[in-house]
């Protein structure tokens, strides 16, 4: 079975606001079996909404709005869902008589444009809504030949949450065959989406019965193994079998196979081996050290560091010779080890990170252009430099820095 989010409202197509209602859902229905196919965003237009509620009761089995069912006279899901339907509205006085106790019971005025809140599809079920005034519907059966389940829920998520979990989840669950989803996410750390397609593609092409999603961005490649079947088992057998393929093939350049960030993973290394990190950092910051300290406990593990972006506070606080800087430049092999060796030493860590470069969007030069980075690791065995040249602009050149660096420290403890 297959299911269709409509989230309803034009502050949603605003840079304003974010639909997380769908992402919420999208979880919780997978989680019944059942796969989104389609999601949509629609502002508070009726004939809009009507074409929106009419495709997606063509092409989807579930279909389920958020928002719009508010007092004002933009809020207009009842009415678009039910002309897409074809049946009428009726309103509910046991509804209204609801609505009318909650406002009693605050000591406020209910104003007449709230009884439209009670206003219910013909043949739908009322889902009440503990946190709020708008109650959701239900409504199952065939429409034009196709059997459907319409769901309408409010947009706001503590509402819609709390609406779901109490008058949803098993309706839905009874409704469905029985149906079991499975799923798997690999996260590879710095390196291209078309390097990493073109050595696992014919690998995930063997398994046609499991569907798999590349998704990439911000140094991090996520593969998404995804499949049913009759019983738990059997689909957590289907997409282990073809993400433990693909992982054998990508080796270390896998970091998580169970969702976890690179930082947390950077902390289960570091705790594996009873070691500790300290970081310099020039042109990141301090987002890497954000970046760690962002998972719990990382006080275990993370003895500190310094923000170094002048070149007397790279002598001062990480160690590294004035003599150095002005024969190298600050953007340098030579500083960037210079600042791994000295936080180390001087916050007494097991592993020390320098990361040294031009982050933009201006100070570049021919020689040292405008993405150029130099990330060192100390250890007692020794230092690594890595140099990289990042495209983008100045937060995408910082956040790939400060990947690539966490990336060195967990394949140093590997």
């Amino acid at each position: 079975m297959n299911a269709e989010i409509i989230a309803v409202g034009s502050e949603l197509l605003t840079p304003f606001r974010t639909d997380t209602n769908s992402l919420y859902l999208t979880e919780q229905i997978n989680q019944l079996g059942v796969e989104v196919i389609f999601k949509s965003i629609v502002g508070d237009d009726f004939k809009r909404l009507v074409a929106a509620a009419q495709h997606g009761l063509f092409r989807s089995e579930v279909v389920m709005f958020s928002g719009g069912l508010g007092p004002t006279e933009d809020d207009l899901t009842r009415e678009a869902v039910a002309e897409a339907l074809g049946v009428p509205l009726r309103r509910d006085e046991e509804v209204l008589a609801g609505i009318e106790r909650r406002f009693a019971a605050r000591g406020w005025k209910m104003s007449p444009n709230n009884a439209k809140q009670a206003d219910v599809l013909e043949g739908a079920t009322v889902l009440p809504n503990p946190n709020g005034t708008a109650p959701g519907q239900w409504l199952s059966g065939k429409f034009d030949r196709r059997e459907r389940i319409v769901i309408l829920l409010p947009g706001p998520p503590h509402e819609l949450k709390a609406l779901f979990e109490a008058e949803c989840r098993e309706r839905l669950r009874a409704k469905l065959p029985v149906a079991y989803l499975a799923t798997r996410v690999l996260k590879i750390a710095m390196l291209g989406e078309s390097l990493v397609d073109a050595r696992v593609a014919p690998i995930y092409k063997q398994f046609g019965n499991v569907q798999t999603t590349i998704l990439a961005g911000a140094g991090e490649i996520q593969l998404h193994f995804k499949t049913r079947a009759g019983t738990m088992d059997a689909a957590q057998v289907r997409v282990d079998e073809v993400a433990d393929a693909v992982e054998e093939e990508l080796d270390d350049a896998v970091y998580s196979r169970d969702g976890e960030s690179l930082e947390q993973i950077v902390g289960y290394w570091l705790q594996m081996r009873n070691a500790t990190l300290a970081v310099a950092e020039s042109c990141t910051g301090g987002l890497l050290g954000e970046r760690i300290t962002s998972v719990g406990g990382s006080s275990r593990y993370f003895a500190g560091g310094a923000i170094v972006y002048a070149n007397s506070i790279k002598t001062e606080l990480a160690g590294v010779p004035a003599d150095m800087i002005e024969r190298h430049g600050a953007v340098s092999r030579e500083v960037a080890a210079a600042l791994a060796e000295g936080i180390r030493y001087r916050c007494e860590a097991t592993l020390g990170i320098g990361i040294t470069g031009v982050a933009g969007p201006g100070g570049g030069t021919p020689e040292k252009p405008v993405g150029l980075v130099f990330h060192a690791l100390a250890s007692a065995s020794g230092t690594e430099v890595i140099e990289r040249n990042f495209s983008g602009d100045r937060k995408r050149i910082r956040w790939f820095a400060s990947t690539l660096a966490l990336d060195m420290v967990r394949k140093k403890l590997m």
